[in-house]
C-alpha cells in the first residue's frame, strides 16, 4: 500500500480524539511536563509561523509523554483586542462573532496538523468566566494597593482611538497599526509594577542559561536600575518672584554624584510642572513657548531621535555645595518619566550634556582627572570639588552622598527606567474594568457576587470613541456600596492582562473552572512551564508582564510560583525571499494548501529540519518536495521489516554494510536525548534519522531493518506522528513507543575507519584502516591508494583528522 497521507492523517486524528490521548492526569503523583506555546489572536488564519510554534511545542510534549511523564500541552485564544473591533467596523459583524467563528476555523486547522494539544483545557480570553475571574483577581489587586487610578500624560493613539503602554510604542508608533503615537493627559489604571522591581530584576539570575541571554538582557535594560543621589535644588530669589512664589524648587536625582562640582546648568522636561506653569502663564517669549510647546507633544522615543534640543527659561537655582546660581534650561532629553523629569547637567563627564553645552555654548568645568579629550566618563582623581579635591571619584561617590544627608540638602536612593504599568483602554472588545463611580462613595470596586461585569451586545462599533461610553443605558448603574446612582467604568483591560495570567488557568482543573481562576494545588503541581515556546518580540511585553502577575497572585495567595516559565525557546521568523511572510507583501505559504497536498506530516517534518528553531527559517519548496519524499521513502521500506518486536541481533555475524547500518541508527538514538532536552536542534536529529534510513537502505538483513525502524519510528513520532504511528500499528502493535531504549555500545566498536583522501583540495579516494593505526600508517595507505593523483606533485603539507579524512596539499614538484 502507497503512502496516502490524507488517509492516513484523518485515521489517527480520529483514534487519538476518542481515546483523549492527549488530557493530562489529575493526579499529582506523577513526575511532569508543562509544555506551553504563547497562543494565537484568532485573526482567522494561521500562518507558517504558527505552524513553526507548534510544531516545536508539539515535539516536545510527545516526547515527554513516550517518557512517561504527565504532560499537560494546553491551547487557548488571545481573543481580546483592536483587531476584532476593526474587523467589525470592516465586515459589518459584532467582534464576538468574528472572534468565535475564527477560533472555529482556526481549530480546525490546528487539528488537521495533528498538534496534541488538550481539548478540555482550551478557552479563549474573552469567555465570561475567564473575564470573572480576572475582574476577581483586579479588584484584589486595588483592595491590596496595587491598582491605581490618577490622571498622568500617556501615549494615545488616535487611529486605535487607545492608551497604549511604553513597551506598545514602537519607534513612536502604535505596536498595532503603525500610525504614529501622541501625547495626551487623561485619567487611567495603573498596576504599580515598580513595587516588583528589585524581584523582577533579582530573579533573573534565576534564568541565567534557561533563558536566552538576549531576552534577560532587553529584560534588566527596560527595568534599568540605577543608584545614586536624590537631591533638591532651590530656585535663586528673583527666579521664586518670577514665578510668583508657586514654586521654591525641584528634586534632581544623578547616578554620578561624583560630579556634582561639575554641574554648570540644569534642564527640565517640557512637561516639568515649572514648564507648564510657565507657559500657561505667559511666562515665555512667544516662540520659546511654540518650541517647547512641539517638543511635549514628541513621544519620548521620537525625541530619542532628534539631535539635541533646549530652550532657556529665565531662571536659575542654587548649587547645593558652591551656592553657585545655575541656568536653568529646558531640553528635549530630559523625560517627564524618568527622575522626577528634572537632570543636573555635567557637560564634562556625560556626552548628552556636553553635546548640549557645546550647541548653546554653556559653561563645561572638568571635576575629573584622566583623559586628554571631553568629555571624559572614565575614572580618576576629584579636582575642583571642595573638601573632595584629590580623591578618588568611585570613593567620592559614597562620600558625597553622606554629606549631602548629614547636612539635610540630599539622600542616596534608587531609581528605575520601569514606569508602572498603564492598563486602561478605551475600547469595547475587552474586559470591562470592575469599578463604578459613585458620587458619594468614589471609586468602587463591583461586588464579587456580581462579576462578570459583562459587555452589552448591542454596541454601535464606528471607530469613533469608545462604545461603552457612548452606550445608552450600560454604564448606568447602582453604587455597590451605598445603592444611589451612579456611573459604571467604561475603560477595558489591556489585552497584555489577559496573557499574563492564562499559564495558571490552563493548569486549573476545568471541573474547578466555574469555583476558582486558579486552583493553588494545581498550580503548584503544574507550574512553572517546563518549556514555553514563543517569538522573542514578546521580551519585554508580555513575558515581564507575566513574571509580574505570577509575582502579584502570588503574594495574593493564589500559588506559590515564583516564575512562570522555567526554559524559554525564542523561535525564528519564517521568511521568503529574505523577507518576513506578510500578506501584505504577498510571500506567505497557506498552511492548509500545504497540509492538502502533502500532508501535516511533510509540513511539520520541513519546518523543524530546515533551520534550528532559534534561528529564521527560509522557505524552500524545493525542500517541502524533499521532507515528503523521506516520509514516502519510510512507509515504503515497511516491507523490509521482518520482525514486531526489538530483535536480539548478534553483532559478530554481520556484514560491513549492516554493521554501518547499526551505527546510524544508534547515532541517532544517541543525538536524541540531547536534542529534545537540551539544544532543541531538532534539525540534526532528523538529518541523523536520513543517514540511518539510507544505511538501512545499502543492506538486506532483516533483522537490522525491523532493530532500525523500530527505534526511528520512535525517535520520528513527535515530528511525524501521523506516518509513525500508521507503521508502528503495521509493524510493532504500537508497542515500540513505550519501550525503554538504550544505546548499545557494541554497534559502535570498528573493525576498520573509513578515511577520505583529499589531494590538491580535492576528493580523489578513500582508504580503510584500523581503528588502532598510526598516523604514520595512515599517512602511508592514503598515499598509496592516491599514488596516480601524486605523479608530478610534491606535497607540501600533511593533515590527518582523527577518524575522518586525510588531506595532502600539493604542488608541482
Amino acid at each position: 500500500m502507497s503512502y496516502t497521507p490524507g488517509e492516513i492523517e484523518a485515521k489517527w486524528q480520529k483514534i487519538w480524539e476518542e481515546e483523549q490521548a492527549f488530557e493530562p492526569s489529575d493526579s499529582h503523583e506523577q513526575k511532569k511536563k508543562y509544555i506551553l506555546s504563547m497562543f494565537p489572536f484568532p485573526s482567522g488564519r494561521l500562518h507558517m509561523g504558527h505552524v513553526r510554534n507548534y510544531a516545536i511545542g508539539d515535539a516536545f510534549a510527545r516526547y515527554y509523554r513516550k517518557q512517561d511523564f504527565n504532560v499537560l500541552h494546553p491551547i487557548g485564544w488571545d481573543a481580546f483586542g483592536m483587531p476584532a473591533e476593526n474587523a467589525a467596523i470592516k465586515h459589518g459583524k459584532h467582534p464576538r462573532e468574528w472572534t468565535y467563528s475564527n477560533i472555529d476555523y482556526m481549530r480546525k486547522e490546528l487539528n488537521s496538523l495533528g498538534l496534541s494539544f488538550s481539548k478540555t483545557r482550551e478557552f479563549a480570553t474573552c469567555d465570561p468566566l475567564y473575564t470573572k475571574h480576572e475582574q476577581k483577581f483586579i479588584i484584589e489587586m486595588f483592595e491590596k494597593g496595587l491598582l491605581y487610578r490618577e490622571s498622568t500624560t500617556v501615549n494615545w493613539c488616535e487611529s486605535c482611538h487607545t492608551v497604549l503602554a511604553n513597551e506598545q510604542v514602537e519607534e513612536g508608533c502604535c505596536w498595532r497599526c503603525d500610525n504614529e503615537v501622541q501625547l495626551k493627559e487623561m485619567p487611567g489604571y495603573y498596576l504599580d509594577i515598580i513595587r516588583y522591581a528589585d524581584e523582577l530584576l533579582d530573579d533573573l539570575e534565576q534564568l541565567e542559561g534557561k533563558w536566552p541571554s538576549q531576552v534577560i538582557a532587553m529584560q534588566r535594560n527596560w527595568i534599568g536600575k540605577s543608584q545614586g543621589l536624590e537631591f533638591r535644588f532651590e530656585l535663586s530669589e528673583e527666579s521664586r518672584k518670577k514665578l510668583n512664589g508657586k514654586f521654591d524648587g525641584y528634586e534632581v536625582f544623578t547616578t554620578r554624584p561624583d560630579t556634582l562640582f561639575g554641574v554648570t546648568y540644569s534642564a527640565l522636561a517640557a512637561e516639568h510642572p515649572i514648564t507648564k506653569y510657565m507657559l500657561e502663564h505667559g511666562l515665555l517669549d512667544t516662540r520659546t513657548a511654540e518650541k517647547i510647546k512641539a517638543i511635549s507633544n514628541m513621544t519620548e522615543v521620537e525625541r530619542a531621535q532628534q539631535g539635541k534640543e533646549g530652550y532657556p527659561l529665565g531662571i536659575s537655582v542654587i548649587h547645593p555645595q558652591t551656592g553657585e546660581e545655575i541656568p536653568v534650561w529646558v531640553a528635549n532629553f530630559v523625560l517627564a518619566s524618568y527622575g522626577g523629569g528634572a537632570v543636573m547637567a555635567v557637560p564634562a563627564h556625560d556626552e548628552r550634556d556636553f553635546e548640549f553645552a557645546t550647541k548653546y555654548a554653556l559653561p563645561i568645568k572638568r571635576v575629573i582627572e584622566g583623559g586628554s579629550e571631553l568629555p571624559y566618563t572614565g575614572p580618576g582623581t576629584l579636582r575642583d570639588s571642595g573638601r573632595f579635591s584629590c580623591v578618588d571619584n568611585e570613593e567620592a561617590k559614597t562620600a558625597i552622598i553622606n554629606i549631602m544627608e548629614e547636612e539635610g540638602k540630599g539622600r542616596g536612593t534608587t531609581n528605575y527606567k520601569l514606569r508602572n504599568w498603564g492598563i486602561s483602554r478605551q475600547r469595547y472588545w475587552g474586559a470591562p474594568i470592575p469599578f463604578v463611580h459613585c458620587p458619594s462613595c468614589g471609586l468602587v470596586p463591583e461586588k464579587r457576587e456580581n462579576l462578570p461585569v459583562a459587555l452589552p451586545e448591542d454596541v454601535e462599533i464606528t471607530g469613533e470613541g469608545n462604545p461603552l461610553e457612548n452606550h445608552p443605558t450600560w454604564k448606568y448603574c447602582t453604587c455597590p456600596k451605598c445603592g444611589q446612582d451612579a456611573v459604571r467604568e467604561t475603560d477595558t483591560l489591556d489585552t497584555f492582562v489577559q496573557s499574563s495570567w492564562y499559564q495558571f488557568r490552563y493548569a486549573t482543573n476545568p471541573k474547578r473552572w466555574n469555583e476558582v481562576g486558579i486552583d493553588k494545588a494545581d498550580a503548584n503541581y503544574w507550574l512553572g512551564v517546563d518549556q514555553y515556546i514563543g517569538g522573542i518580540e514578546h521580551a519585554i511585553l508580555h513575558l515581564l508582564y507575566a513574571r509580574f502577575f505570577t509575582k502579584v497572585l502570588r503574594d495574593l495567595g493564589h500559588h506559590d510560583i515564583d516564575e512562570p516559565f522555567n526554559r524559554l525557546l525564542t523561535q525564528g521568523m519564517v521568511l521568503m525571499d529574505g523577507a518576513k511572510m506578510s500578506k501584505s507583501k504577498g510571500n506567505t505559504v497557506d498552511p492548509d494548501a500545504l497540509v492538502e497536498k502533502y500532508g501535516a506530516d511533510t509540513a511539520r517534518l520541513f519546518i523543524l529540519f530546515a533551520a534550528p528553531p532559534q534561528k529564521e527559517l527560509e522557505w524552500n519548496d524545493s525542500a517541502v518536495e524533499g521532507a515528503f519524499r523521506f516520509i514516502k521513502k519510510l512507509y515504503d521500506r515497511k516491507s523490509k521489516v521482518t520482525g514486531s518486536t526489538l530483535p536480539d541481533i548478534d553483532q559478530e555475524s554481520l556484514d560491513k554494510a549492516s554493521k554501518l547500518a547499526r551505527v546510524k541508527v544508534y547515532e541517532a538514538l544517541q543525538k536524541s536525548t540531547d536534542v529534545y532536552e537540551k539544544t532543541f536542534a531538532f534539525n540534526t536529529l532528523i538529518a541523523a534519522c536520513m543517514e540511518a534510513l539510507n544505511a538501512l537502505d545499502k543492506q538486506n538483513n532483516g533483522a537490522v531493518w525491523t532493530e532500525g525502524m523500530f527505534i526511528m519510528l520512535n525517535l520520528l513520532e513527535p515530528i511525524i506522528p501521523h506516518t509513525a504511528a500508521e507503521l508502528s500499528e503495521m509493524l510493532f502493535n504500537r508497542k515500540n513507543f513505550n519501550a525503554v531504549l538504550e544505546v548499545k555500545e557494541e554497534v559502535f566498536v570498528q573493525e576498520s575507519i573509513l578515511y577520505v583522501v583529499m589531494i590538491g583540495g580535492k576528493k580523489r579516494t578513500e582508504i580503510e584502516v584500523s581503528p588502532s593505526a598510526a598516523k604514520d600508517e595512515i599517512l602511508a595507505a592514503a598515499k598509496e591508494a592516491g599514488s596516480k593523483w601524486l605523479q608530478g606533485m610534491q606535497i607540501v603539507k600533511e593533515i590527518v583528522v582523527p577518524g575522518k579524512l586525510v588531506n595532502l596539499a600539493v604542488k608541482p614538484a
